[in-house]
């Protein structure tokens, strides 16, 4: 049976290509694995090591289905940025080294900048995205770099949080609206 050109349905979006092999999945998840942990905990060596332990748990996760890999990482990276913000509320200010307690690393996300001054601006714009999602509440902040920085669907995103899609939908919205104040003061 011929079935018309305009009666054909068209899927409206294509499902996500599941990675080959946990290493590829690892291997495609880890620049943007770092930029979250870089937000939540403000220093780039504690982020590649929260990563890094993050990536070497999900080893033991291998025999998994692949549709399930992306949750899971989220979840234990986000437990894992979470356990070092803890740890690090618990040292003693005098531990610290003086480069750790007032040292900020800033990080160029641009692979090619056109110019020097678009740069700069795109460096500033960048700082002040980061300073206001460093005043969000941790939930707000979680919610809006793995909905809205990672791209993660809401599904994916409760269950790395492990809350409820509806809690997302809320923590996303109010991080928005934070957000948007924040920048519209800057500005």
């Amino acid at each position: 049976m011929l079935v018309s050109p305009t009666l054909q349905t068209l899927p409206t979006e294509a499902a996500p290509a599941l990675p080959v092999s946990l290493d590829a999945f690892l291997a495609s998840i880890g620049p943007r694995a770092f930029r979250f942990a870089e937000a939540g905990l403000r220093q780039r060596d504690d982020a590649l090591d929260a990563v890094q332990d993050s990536m070497l748990r999900m080893l033991s996760y291998r025999d998994k289905p692949a549709a399930d890999w992306a949750p899971l990482f989220w979840s234990i990276l986000r437990r894992r940025v979470v356990d070092l913000q803890r740890r690090r509320g618990f040292r003693l200010r005098f531990w610290r080294s003086s480069d750790e307690a007032g040292s900020e690393h800033d990080i160029d996300w641009a692979d090619h900048a056109p110019g020097p001054a678009q740069a700069h601006e795109q460096r500033e714009q960048y700082a002040q995205l980061v300073r206001a999602l460093r005043e969000l509440p941790a939930r707000q902040r979680e919610a809006f770099t793995l909905g809205v920085l990672q791209q993660l669907d809401g599904a994916t995103t409760a269950a790395a949080m492990g809350c409820s899609e509806g809690a997302v939908k809320t923590h996303l919205s109010r991080a928005r609206q934070a957000l948007q104040q924040h920048l519209e003061i800057a500005l």
